[in-house]
C-alpha cells in the first residue's frame, strides 16, 4: 500500500478538513488552500453532493474523503478519485477495505486504548478526536509521553495559532477545520495557508539544530 499520501502529511504537518454542505463553496475552498501550499486536504462528507467536490478537487490536489463509516461510503470515495479515507472512529471492516483497496485508512481514537489498537492495526496515522475536548495539548503530551511512537494527529476545534505548539507536544500533523476557512475569501485563505504553512517549516527547522 502506498503511504505517499500520509508521508505528505507528516512533512507539512498542516492537515486541512473542510466541511461544508455546499460542494461548490467545497471546491472554491479548496483551490484557496492549494494556492497557499496545501497538497493534500480532507473533505468531510456531509451528504452525496461532496463526492462531486471530491472529483473536482481530486484533478489538482491530492483528497482524503473524511466522515466515512461504512463500507458504502468509502467505494463512493474512491469512486470519485479519493486517495485516502478518514473516519471518526477506528473499525476493523475499515481496516480491511484500506488494505483490499490498497489506499490508506486514518482512523479515529479518542482514548489512549484506541489509540495503541489503531496503531496495532498498523493505521499509519491516527485521528485523536476531539482534542480539545480531551485536554488539547496537555491530552498528546501525556499519550505520547506514555506511547512515543504512536503517530498521532489531534483534530477538534484546533486554532491555526495552536498548531506549532501541538507540534511541539510531538503531534505528528495537525488537523484544522473551520478556524482556516470560515469568515475568509479565498485570497484571505491562501494568505493564511503560507503563513501557517511557513511557521511550522521554521519551527521544523529550528527544532533540527
Amino acid at each position: 500500500m502506498s503511504n505517499n499520501c500520509i508521508e505528505i502529511i507528516k512533512e507539512d504537518k498542516v492537515y486541512p478538513i473542510i466541511r461544508s454542505k455546499d460542494a461548490d463553496l467545497a471546491v472554491e475552498t479548496a483551490k484557496a488552500l492549494v494556492e497557499g501550499g496545501i497538497r493534500v486536504l480532507e473533505i468531510n462528507v456531509d451528504n452525496p453532493s461532496l463526492y462531486r467536490a471530491i472529483e473536482e478537487v481530486s484533478k489538482f490536489a491530492q483528497v482524503c474523503a473524511g466522515g466515512i463509516i461504512t463500507s458504502l461510503q468509502a467505494d463512493a470515495a474512491f469512486e470519485s478519485g479519493a486517495q485516502l479515507i478518514s473516519s471518526p472512529i477506528f473499525q476493523m471492516n475499515m481496516v480491511k477495505i484500506s488494505k483490499n483497496k490498497r489506499i490508506p485508512f486514518i482512523a479515529g481514537a479518542s482514548t489512549a486504548n484506541e489509540a495503541y489498537n489503531a496503531w496495532k492495526s498498523r493505521i499509519p496515522l491516527i485521528k485523536l478526536y476531539p482534542t480539545d475536548a480531551m485536554g488539547g495539548v496537555k491530552y498528546i503530551e501525556d499519550i505520547l509521553r506514555q506511547m512515543p511512537f504512536l503517530n498521532l494527529m489531534p483534530m477538534g476545534n484546533i486554532k491555526l495559532n495552536e498548531v506549532v505548539t501541538y507540534i511541539r507536544a510531538g503531534a505528528s500533523a495537525v488537523g484544522v477545520g473551520r478556524d482556516f476557512y470560515l469568515g475568509f475569501t479565498p485570497k484571505e485563505i491562501t494568505a493564511r495557508t503560507k503563513e501557517i504553512l511557513s511557521e511550522v517549516k521554521d519551527f521544523t527547522e529550528w527544532s533540527r539544530k
